[in-house]
């Protein structure tokens, strides 16, 4: 029987190929689906944070208190979350959801949508 080089080639590439698929030793793969969303669910609770759902979809965030809360602020980067136009006050939460007026870190409103 007589095997060409580059059937040998070929399956010696294969064979590399598809060792580098497994998982490291001991590695664990990530959870999906509902697995997941119950795991991000429990971390969500354990930081102190509200885990909500938004819209009619399947998204799912993760709202955090933040420490500068109701804090005078002229530009985002003096706030957590971010600097709320109207009463130039850090936001309550982050992140912060749906359309908000804001300030960016040059002291300019913006209009900001996080759905």
């Amino acid at each position: 029987m007589r095997i060409e080089r580059g059937g040998i080639l070929f399956a010696a590439l294969a064979i590399l190929a598809l060792a580098s698929c497994k998982p490291e030793a001991g590695g664990k793969l990530e959870p999906v689906g509902q697995q997941r969303t119950d795991m991000l669910h429990a971390a969500c609770i354990k930081s102190g944070g509200n885990y909500i759902r938004q819209g009619s979809g399947d998204a799912f965030y993760c709202l955090n208190a933040t420490r500068d809360a109701g804090k005078t602020c002229s530009a985002s980067s003096d706030c957590q979350s971010g600097c709320l136009a109207r009463s130039r006050t850090c936001a309550p939460v982050k992140p912060l959801l749906g359309c908000n007026a804001v300030l960016t870190g040059e002291g300019m409103e913006v209009m900001q949508c996080v759905e």
